[in-house]
């Protein structure tokens, strides 16, 4: 019901009439005006092709008149000329009626009394002529009527005037004519502009009706229905809801007594008050703790466990969380001395208004707690073996780096410090007036010049490259595979499969420089190889780098068994290497079929 006390259905049907009832209103009161105006100009107009065929008959007939009475000429036979004056006589009163019925209206003729001005002037100039064709022609009825043996020249002058003034007839008549025609032409095209200006007015209407009635109208039903439906579905669900309701607050009754009874017996429950009395103690808790009685001054903590510490522990949780409730494990113990873990829950709830109690509902953990603490024990002793390897291979890490630097600085002193000396003693014994053996010392100091630069560019290289930080990974890398093939005399070939050209962070750069180095090395080294591919490939986030080798290749079991010795420590730095920039290393190698090192790391 709405406020006025309609139905909504009313109040909808109302308002629909009223906006309908407008509507058709419109479109009617549109439609009557349209066809009066209409009907008015077609009332109008239906007397203009009788005013034009009139009007054009008059030529016909001044023509007509024209040829009977100068046919009279011809006529010598007094019969025919009475019959022709009768001809002559009966056109005389078509042609005069004709005239003065277009001027003046006729309705037998159904010609009407109102000309425009210009139709009104043109027929003054006309009326003249008229006049004297029509004098003349009863001149001549009246003298053949009067007398009609009468001679031909009797009425030889009426001719002439009839002769002389017909032309002129003609020529006004036409004028006359083509203004009627004019006129009515414009009464027609006034027409089509009324009726395309009718039809816009209603289309207009009828756009304006749906715009601001019909599709409101719309709206406004669509919406309706759907509150109905809406009302109805809400009726129904009410009713449905409220006999679901009393079987269910029936069937809640009969659960909770039987929920009452099995938490007892099942779950580890028990009520206290909020200063931790307990106010009641499920059977399984009572079994379980062996408590059989209790008075309202057993405290719950004293129920739980003998011990202080442990009583202690379990008062202050129950103190510090009994208005926002807690969840969490506690250490307990029976009056055995047995250890019990408990996963606790305490639930604040007020059964009155002036009353609030804590909910205690547990389960027994104890098998899963020791599990847990036997993992931990396990885990903690798996840590700090990991970290013991850790430490040698750290230490492994450290003496092959001592190592690396001792090795530079012997090729510096040995043989780049050698070769300078040499080069010292021998600029000091060039005797510049000897030119023989001064010239031969120059192009040994040539030779020895190119060795020394040799050294220094390969001391330098084992370093980091300047390739690596001036412009990336793949010029230094293609650098270290030009420079090792020339050094080692082995085909050593770089493919950059997609192009790859992107510079990385300096971490990355400098790992995956170092890590792709010691596969080289290795491949060199201990794998006899002759041939040696380094290939390159990424994606949108990944670049992985192949190292592949014709060598005699081994067992990868074997390496990843090695902890401490010297061989393997080669693969532990590249594993190591690779951790650092969070990537992955893959070895692929068979005896006898060479070896694939693969590095994949995220860009």
């Amino acid at each position: 019901m709405t406020k006025n006390g309609n139905s909504l259905d009313q109040r909808t049907f109302d308002k629909l009439s009223r906006l309908y009832i407008i509507a058709l209103s419109a479109i009617a009161f549109s439609i009557i005006i349209s066809q009066i105006l209409i009907r008015n100009h077609l009332n109008d107009q239906q007397s203009d092709s009788s005013v034009i065929n009139v009007a054009g008959r008059q030529r016909m007939l001044s023509q007509k008149l024209t040829k009977e009475i100068v046919s009279l000429s011809a006529e010598a036979s007094l019969e025919n000329r009475m019959l022709l004056k009768d001809k002559i006589k009966k056109t005389l009163h078509l042609w005069e009626l004709s005239h003065y019925a277009l001027q003046n209206g006729n309705d037998s003729l159904g010609l009407p009394s109102k000309n425009s001005a210009i139709v009104i002037d043109k027929f003054k100039s006309l009326n003249p002529i008229f006049d004297s064709i029509n004098v003349a022609s009863k001149s001549i009825i009246k003298k053949i009527e009067n007398t009609p043996s009468l001679p031909f020249n009797s009425f030889l002058s009426d001719i002439k005037k009839v002769k002389n003034n017909e032309g002129d007839f003609l020529l006004m008549m036409d004028q006359i004519v083509n203004q009627y025609d004019l006129e009515a032409d414009a009464k027609v095209s006034w027409l089509r502009k009324l009726e395309l200006l009718l039809m816009t007015l209603t289309l207009l209407i009828l756009l304006g009706e749906f715009v601001f009635i019909f599709w409101p109208t719309a709206k406004s039903v669509r919406t309706t229905l759907s509150e109905l439906l809406q009302a109805e579905q809400k009726a129904k669900k009410m009713a449905f809801d409220a006999d679901e309701l009393s079987l269910t607050r029936e069937k809640s009754i009969k659960e909770l007594r039987a929920l009452s009874h099995a938490m007892d017996d099942t779950l580890l429950f028990a009520r206290i008050s909020p200063k931790g009395h307990v106010i009641h103690i499920g059977n399984k808790f009572s079994r379980l703790f062996n408590f059989s009685s209790f008075n309202n001054e057993v405290l719950f903590w004293n129920v739980l466990s003998n011990k202080e510490s442990e009583q202690l522990v379990i008062e202050d949780v129950v103190f510090k969380h009994k208005k926002t409730g807690w969840q969490g494990e506690i250490k307990a113990s029976t009056k055995d001395d047995e250890t019990i873990w408990l996963e606790m829950s305490i639930i604040p709830f007020s059964p009155t208004d002036d009353r609030t109690e804590l909910l205690i509902i547990a389960s027994e953990i104890t098998e899963r707690k020791t599990a847990q603490l036997e993992i931990d024990r396990l885990t903690k002793k798996s840590f700090e073996n990991e970290m013991s390897q850790q430490k040698i291979i750290s230490s492994k890490i450290i003496e092959n780096q001592e190592k690396e630097q001792n090795r530079i600085a012997k090729d510096v002193h040995d043989g780049i410090g050698q070769m300078l000396t040499g080069l010292k003693y021998n600029l000091e014994s060039i005797d510049i007036k000897d030119i023989d053996k001064t010239a031969a010392k120059i192009e040994h100091l040539k030779e020895l010049t190119t060795e020394i630069i040799k050294g220094v560019r390969t001391a330098t290289f084992n370093l980091t490259p300047p390739e690596l930080s001036d412009y990336g990974i793949v010029p230094a890398i293609t650098k270290l595979t030009q420079e090792l093939a020339k050094l080692t005399g082995k085909n050593i070939v770089l493919f950059n499969k997609t192009d790859f050209n992107k510079r990385l962070d300096s971490l990355t750069e400098i790992n995956l420089y170092r890590i792709t180095q010691e596969a080289i090395n290795n491949a060199i080294k201990y794998a006899d190889s002759t041939h040696i591919l380094v290939s390159l490939s990424h994606s949108d986030n990944l670049l992985s780098i192949v190292i592949d080798d014709n060598g005699k290749g081994f067992d990868p079991n074997k390496v990843k068994n090695v902890k401490n010795a010297e061989g393997g420590m080669g693969m532990t730095f590249m594993r190591e290497r690779i951790k650092y920039v969070d990537g992955r290393l893959f070895l692929n190698s068979e005896a006898g079929k060479g070896t694939r090192v693969t590095l994949n790391v995220p860009i």
